[in-house]
C-alpha cells in the first residue's frame, strides 16, 4: 500500500522567493521535497534548506526552463511517485491523502491531475465530480507514477515554457498510458504569481515569446510542419497587425508584447531553439 513516504515532491522555481515558502508550508513535513531553482542563488538555497529540513534545493546555475529543470528533479527522485508542483500552488490538508487513496485504488495510472482552485477558494464545496480518465492535465500539479515513464522519458527539453505537460500527456496516450483527473483532489493555484511582482512586465514578454514558439513547435512535432504552419498563420498575421496598431497609438508596452509574439513564432518556424530568456 502506498503511503506519504512513497511520494517525492518536485518544485521548479525562478525568482520565486516571495511565493515558494507558502507552498512549502502547505506540504506535510513527512514528504521529501526537491526544489530545482533555475539560478545560481546560493543565498536562496541556504535559506530554503535551513528553514525546511525536508527540502533539498538544487541550483541549475542558469534558467533552464520548466521542463528541463523538472527533469533534473525527477531524476533525483528515489520514491515510486513524484508530485510536480508550481511555486504558486498550495496543498489543502487532505490533498496528499486523497492522492494516496487514488493511487492505491487505480494502481496502473501514469498521471493523476487534481482539481485546481483558482485564487479564492470559496466555491470549493461545489466540486463533487468523480475521478475519470482524460487526455491531458495541467502542469502546475501532477502526480506521476514513475514506472510508467521508463519507455517515453519525461518532459521534452526543447521546450522552455508552455505545452510541456500537454506534449508529455500526448506521448503517454500514444503508449496507451492512463491519465486521470480528480476534481475532488484539490490544489490551490494562484496562476502567474510564482515570481516577484517587480518582474511582471519582463516575464509577460517572455511568456508571449515562448507561447508562440511552443505553439508551433508542439504542432509541428505532433501534426507535421504544414499543419502547424496553417494553425499559426492567423496568429502571425494578428501579431503583425497588433504590432503596427499599437505603434500608431504609441502604446510601447503592447507594441513590445506583440513584437515578442511575432519573434517567438518566426524563430520556431525557422527551426531555431527556444533561446529567449527573461531579462531579470
Amino acid at each position: 500500500m502506498m503511503s506519504i513516504k512513497d511520494i517525492t515532491i518536485v518544485i521548479t522555481s525562478f525568482k520565486s522567493e516571495n511565493k515558494i515558502k507558502e507552498c512549502l508550508n502547505s506540504i506535510d513535513k513527512q514528504c521529501q521535497i526537491i526544489n530545482v531553482e533555475n539560478s545560481n542563488n546560493q543565498d536562496f538555497k541556504s535559506q530554503i534548506e535551513n528553514e525546511f529540513e525536508n527540502v533539498k534545493c538544487i541550483l541549475t546555475g542558469e534558467n533552464l526552463g520548466y521542463g528541463k529543470a523538472n527533469n533534473i528533479g525527477l531524476k533525483e527522485v528515489k520514491t515510486k511517485y513524484a508530485l510536480i508542483l508550481n511555486p504558486d500552488t498550495k496543498l489543502y490538508p487532505e490533498t496528499l491523502n486523497n492522492f494516496i487513496k487514488l493511487a492505491n485504488e487505480i494502481k496502473n495510472f501514469a498521471i493523476i491531475g487534481p482539481g485546481i482552485v483558482e485564487g479564492d477558494d470559496s466555491h470549493k464545496s461545489s466540486i463533487k465530480n468523480a475521478t475519470k480518465q482524460t487526455s491531458e492535465v495541467k502542469g502546475y500539479a501532477m502526480l506521476m507514477n514513475l514506472s510508467q515513464f521508463e519507455d517515453i522519458g519525461f518532459f521534452d527539453e526543447n521546450i522552455f515554457f508552455f505545452l510541456e505537460e500537454i506534449d508529455l500527456c500526448k506521448r503517454l496516450k500514444r503508449k496507451n498510458k492512463a491519465i486521470y483527473y480528480s476534481p475532488t483532489t484539490r490544489v490551490r493555484h494562484e496562476g502567474g504569481k510564482s515570481h516577484d511582482n517587480s518582474f511582471n512586465y519582463e516575464m509577460e514578454l517572455s511568456r508571449n515569446w515562448h507561447w508562440m514558439w511552443s505553439t508551433f513547435y508542439y504542432n509541428k512535432k505532433h501534426n507535421g510542419y504544414l499543419i502547424a504552419l496553417l494553425i499559426v498563420l492567423p496568429k502571425l498575421f494578428n501579431a503583425i497587425f497588433k504590432f503596427f496598431t499599437y505603434s500608431i497609438f504609441r502604446n510601447k508596452e503592447k507594441k513590445e508584447i506583440y513584437k515578442q509574439r511575432y519573434l517567438g513564432l518566426i524563430n520556431s518556424i525557422s527551426g531555431k531553439t527556444s533561446w529567449y530568456r527573461p531579462k531579470v
